[in-house]
């Protein structure tokens, strides 16, 4: 492959020689890399090429970054590395997120030992002397269904947002656009697989002896009906005409809205995208913010390891196994601790039907128990298992990413 136009070339070397670097670079390249070259040809005629040039990245970065991302074979690659990273990174923590839905759910036989890690400690020792390690890992085979798409979808997302968003202009490369990445990249991977999350929450907060099935989980999800809306205080104490409009109107909305069947899987869907968007942004904003600190001059011959000759040009340096590591771990701790409140309420939506009287709750009525419950710190119950459990998830989850793209080259 033609290398690139070295970096330390000068701006006026790169104005000069622009249009004759492209050109020779469309010529040369063969497969989908010629494809890619070819866009730099078009932008070239149509007279947008000067800006690539006065940006300052190699000339051969410009056409080839976006078109291969958007290429079929970079989807299909970079969609088996994301699902082997996220059925990896959810396997890691399995017993510790069973023991953390079972708190946030407030599950009447483990609500007792809330609060402490000796508490924590003694939930899992009763799940396995009850139900064996089995017991630690129940709900996994749900979450694996899953993971493996949602983290696919997710990482793919990302990369395409990327594209769109950022492109291979490094001016480009700011906080807004890296969050606006990530949080588009995890509502698109959230919209089409929260049925699977519904289904795999049921299942590991179901306790009771008997064994539930699949397809009785579903079946009760389904079935299942909200409470219904008392009408405003003002139509009831009004007169008889406004009471029977009131009424009416209540009526035709009950009639019209659906109250149980396939909308019972999107049960907190409005409150997950809430919290999505600053999960998922501020996720992989923070990690490739870490990422390039640890690429600083001063310090990469410490945190990077030498560029895979089959790298593509405009990729950075791989960060050495315990920087990626950390870069991850750390884009888990800040991302959690911004979203966790909104992922209690959404826990608690979820499971309203299998603690009550399967009848769901909406969002504000949710968030207003919580609050009756135990106040502002029951929005946090269980965050420090969540540190516990998101700190290596995510530290494994980017790591083996990372490591999956350079072994299939993207």
């Amino acid at each position: 492959m033609p290398s690139a136009p070295p970096n330390h070339a000068s701006m006026s070397d790169f104005t000069s020689q622009g249009e004759r670097n492209a050109n020779a670079i469309v010529g040369k390249m063969d497969g989908v890399v010629r494809k890619a070259g070819n866009v730099v040809a078009s932008t070239t005629t149509h007279g947008t090429k000067p800006d690539s040039v006065d940006n300052g990245p190699p000339i051969a970065t410009e056409g080839k970054h976006p078109k291969k991302q958007q290429s079929m074979d970079y989807v299909v690659r970079s969609f088996i590395a994301g699902g082997l990273a996220g059925c990896t990174a959810k396997t890691t923590v399995a017993p510790l997120d069973r023991v953390k839905i079972l708190f946030q759910t407030s599950n009447p036989q483990f609500a007792k030992y809330q609060g402490s890690w000796a508490g924590f400690a003694i939930a899992m020792r009763e799940i396995y002397t009850r139900d064996g390690i089995l017991g630690l890992f129940r709900g996994h085979s749900a979450t694996l269904l899953k993971i493996y798409p949602y983290a696919a979808i997710k990482f793919v997302a990302y990369e395409q947002y990327r594209a769109l968003f950022i492109g291979s202009n490094r001016q480009n490369e700011t906080w807004i656009r890296r969050f606006a990445s990530g949080a588009a990249a995890g509502v698109t991977s959230v919209f089409l697989t929260y049925p699977l999350e519904v289904i795999r929450v049921r299942l590991a907060f179901e306790t009771k002896n008997r064994r539930t099935t699949l397809a009785d989980i579903c079946k009760k999800i389904y079935h299942e009906v909200p409470l219904p809306k008392p009408p405003p205080a003002a139509a009831v104490s009004g007169s008889g005409v406004a009471k029977t409009v009131a009424e009416a109107a209540t009526s035709t909305v009950h009639a019209i809205a659906p109250h149980s069947g396939l909308v019972n899987f999107y049960r907190g869907f409005s409150t997950t995208l809430l919290g999505m968007i600053p999960y998922a942004g501020v996720s992989f904003l923070t990690h490739d913010t870490m990422g390039d600190l640890f690429r600083l001059e001063t310090i990469r011959k410490y945190t990077t390891l030498p560029i895979p000759e089959n790298a593509p040009p405009d990729k950075p340096a791989p960060l050495k196994a315990w920087a990626e590591l950390t870069a991850g771990g750390i884009s888990g701790v800040v991302s959690q601790t911004v979203s966790y409140p909104l992922e209690v309420i959404r826990r608690r939506m979820q499971v309203a039907g299998a603690v009550g009287d399967g009848h769901r709750l909406r969002i504000a009525e949710t968030a207003g128990m919580i609050f009756r419950e135990r106040g502002i710190p029951g929005f946090f119950v269980g965050l420090s298992i969540g540190y516990v459990k998101v700190m290596p998830m995510a530290a494994v989850g980017f790591y083996t990413y990372e490591r999956l793209k350079l072994l299939f080259s993207i």
